[in-house]
This record gives structure tokens, sequence and C-alpha cells, in this order.
């Protein structure tokens, strides 16, 4: 999402950084290039002006100034400040009572009924029995689609054909409790407008039935309009949060670097990709190091504790010490990472990649083509790859989808790298990752 952000920001401290000792005409141009690159990513003019005021405030002085390493100095002002502009830390949810109730609320488009979902499998993985209640029983399906989200899941759902949303939000509470649910999750109506009527409903649902947690659901593809959405909303419901969805996609940014300014409503999660397990808890200080080009490894290393099999990892590691890395590694491995999403997802969260030149895009189309190639092998093939000859390149194309000459390169990759890793084998010994590219050339 923040690339060109990133991209720019990057630029100004590069050549800040260039210049060795820093004047206070050299801090003032710095500040207007990053005013300008904030302003294109669509954040709140009004944040704009105070962030860069407060930045100015900090820069001019002995401790950037008279630093040895003054860019340096400047680029972890702009970072801390970034980092209180989304809200210093993280604000996690409020589930002191028993049934906890949080209320989503939003447009319609923003992505409400599959957030609800995401929220209540985040939810079981952290150890609570969370229910869905569907209480929008005006978008046709729409309790069809959290019933079939529910069941993919096994999150339990609960509707209340006949009754109004008020009525449902009250019956959901006694559904929780006599289903030991210690947390539910309302899904409300969404318009393609914000009107009194909507507004009015909502707000009854919220005096039926005191929620613990009353989050927005935002579409950060909307940009600036997002912020004057949650403004809205906040002036009518008090948001106690905000969740932004599709930071996966091309928007510019802005909304995540002014809601928190403009409504006082923290964002507590971000969604990155349309998989259930695709919710992220927002913590604005590894966001700000983000769009500093500084990466996420806390929040990747938390992803691969949680969604990777540590034993597969040490069983691989003894089979490359011993030199039996076979094509049913290769497969094995390959579906470990995509359980962390997009390979350009993991790179995004790796500090510095985004500053590199040349860096080649990630092909995740061959990557696709890897997978389905590995999956049509038998067993016995992915054992024993020399047995792999003619008919049988044939028999796994046309099972596979591809041509023979993608059989061929997967085939030729998987030696380059079988070769690469019996050289470094035991220089690697105890570590838990591939000291090769399988896409690119051997590290």
């Amino acid at each position: 999402m923040f690339d060109s952000l990133t991209e720019r920001l990057s630029g100004v401290f590069s050549r800040l950084r260039g210049k060795g000792k820093l004047s206070e005409k050299d801090v003032d141009a710095g500040l207007r290039e990053i005013r300008l690159a904030l302003l294109e990513a669509d954040v709140n003019y009004k944040v704009v002006k105070d962030l860069i005021g407060k930045i100015r405030a900090r820069a001019i002085g002995e401790e950037v100034l008279e630093s040895l390493t003054p860019a340096q100095q400047l680029i972890k002002i702009v970072r801390d400040a970034l980092t209180e502009l989304m809200g210093s830390e993280r604000v996690g949810l409020n589930l002191d009572h028993r049934p906890a109730v949080i209320v989503l609320v939003g447009l319609q488009g923003s992505g409400k009924t599959t957030t609800a979902a995401k929220l209540g499998l985040l939810l079981r993985k952290s150890g609570h029995s969370p229910g869905l209640v569907a209480a929008d029983v005006y978008r046709p399906a729409a309790v069809d689609q959290l019933v079939a989200l529910g069941k993919s899941l096994e999150i339990p759902v609960a509707s209340f054909p006949g009754l109004a949303p008020p009525q449902i939000a009250a019956k959901a509470r006694e559904w929780a409790e006599e289903n030991l649910h210690d947390v539910i999750i309302l899904d409300t109506a969404g318009r393609l407008h914000i009107d009194d009527e909507m507004m009015r409903e909502l707000e009854e649902i919220v005096t039926a039935v005191p929620p613990d947690e009353v989050l927005l659901v935002a579409d950060a593809m909307t940009g600036q309009e997002a912020v004057n959405i949650a403004a809205e909303f906040n002036a009518r419901l008090h948001l106690t949060g905000v969740i932004l969805t599709k930071l996966d996609g091309d928007a510019r940014g802005g909304a995540a670097l002014s809601i928190r300014a403009v409504t006082g409503a923290p964002i507590k999660f971000v969604g990155v990709g349309e998989k259930a397990d695709a919710l992220e808890p927002f913590h604005p200080d590894r966001m700000a190091a983000r769009i500093l080009g500084m990466g996420d490894v806390l929040t990747l290393i938390e992803q691969a504790e949680s969604k990777l099999d540590q034993k597969k990892a040490e069983q691989l590691a003894t089979r490359i010490r011993k030199n039996r890395f076979t094509l049913q590694d290769f497969l094995e491995q390959l579906e470990e990472m995509r359980k962390l999403g997009p390979f350009s997802q993991i790179l995004d969260k790796l500090p510095g990649v985004s500053k590199l030149k040349g860096t080649p895009e990630v092909d995740e189309a061959e990557i696709d083509r890897a997978l389905a190639i590995l999956r049509s092998m038998t067993l016995e093939e992915r054992l024993n790859p020399s047995i792999i000859g003619g008919s049988r390149k044939r028999r796994i194309a046309r099972g596979s989808g591809t041509q023979v000459r993608d059989v061929n390169r997967v085939l030729s990759r998987f030696n380059e790298a079988k070769r690469a890793l019996k050289l470094v084998g035991k220089k690697h010994m105890g570590k838990r990752r591939l000291p090769i590219d399988f896409f690119g050339e051997p590290s």
C-alpha cells in the first residue's frame, strides 16, 4: 500500500545522508519534500501541517544539526512522529465482559461480513469462543454469506428471521450465554452512503445491547473519504476503533495515517488479503517502520511462529545436512510458505527490500505453476526425481495444466537448488530457513 510514499521518503533521506552535516535550510528542504509526499499519499491536509510542525520543532536543534549522523537522527524523529500520529501503541480489544459484544459498522462494500468472520477466527485462535450474529437483514444473501463463512471456519452463527436488528442484538446476548460464547460479533447492515435512517438504527442496536466495542470497518481504497466516513460514524456512535480493509491493494495510505488524528479512534486491525486469516493486529510503530522502508520483521516472525510447522522445519534441516533434500521436501516448504500469504507481502516486511534497485518482481504465477507440477507428480516421483522420463513429464504436464518445458524448468531449478544445498548444508547446519531462492539464483 505505501510503496509510492516509501519510495518518495527513501529518496528524501538518501539525499540528506549524502550531505553529511545538515543545515537548517537542508532540513526545511527535506521537510517540504516529506510534506508533498504525504499530501500525495492522500493524508489529511491539517494532519500533514501539524505533523510537519512537530517534526521541524524536534529537528531544528543540537540533537540533529550537531550530530555526527544528522540524517539518521532525522529519520528517527520522522519515525517517532508517524508512530505518534497513528496512536503510539497497539490498542487491543476490550473483552472484559462475558459475553463481550463487538458491533461492526460501516458502509456497504467495506467488507464487514468477511471481516466479522476473520475477526472470529482470530479470536478463536487466541483462545476465545466466538459467535457470529447476522444482523444485516437488508442486503440480499447477507445472512447466507455469514452462515457460509461461519460453517467454513467452524464458528457458530446466529440468525433470527423476522426480527428487527435491535431485537436481534438483544436476542444475540441470550444466545451467547446459552451457548457459552464469551464473544459475539454483530455484522450490521451497511448503506451506499451515510443517512439518518442508517445511523438511527445503529444507535438503537447500541442501546439494545451496550457493546464493548463499536468498530468501523473502512475500505482503505477510498482514501481520504474513509477518514470523513469515520468522523461521521464517530460523531453518532462514539467508535472504539477502526478496522481498515484492503491494505494489500494499491491504496495510497492516507486513511491509515489520518484516521486516528481526525477521529481519536485507534486502528485496531488491518485486512491484508482475501483469505480468512488475512487480518493482522495494527501496530503503529511497525507500520511507521514499514512506511520508512525499515520492514516489519516482528510481524513476519509472529506469523511464522503461528502458521509454520516447526517440526517440519527441523526435519528438513536434518535432511539437508544429510543431503536428502527431495522434491517432496520442496513441495512441503512451498506449501508452508504459502501460509504466510503472497511472497510479495513477505518481501514487503523485510527491511531494505523497497530500496533495492532492480529487485525482480515475485512471479506468483510461476510459483503456482510449480506447486501444480509438484502436486501432479506421484509420491515416488517426488522422492526419486531420477525416474521422471519423457512419458512421465508429459503426464505431469497434462495433470497440472502446464507444458513439458514448465516441468523441465522445475526439475532444472530443483537440481540447481540441490547442488547449492549440498555445498552450503554444513555451513547452515541448525538453521531452519532455506539458504537458496528456488526461483532465483543460489544465495
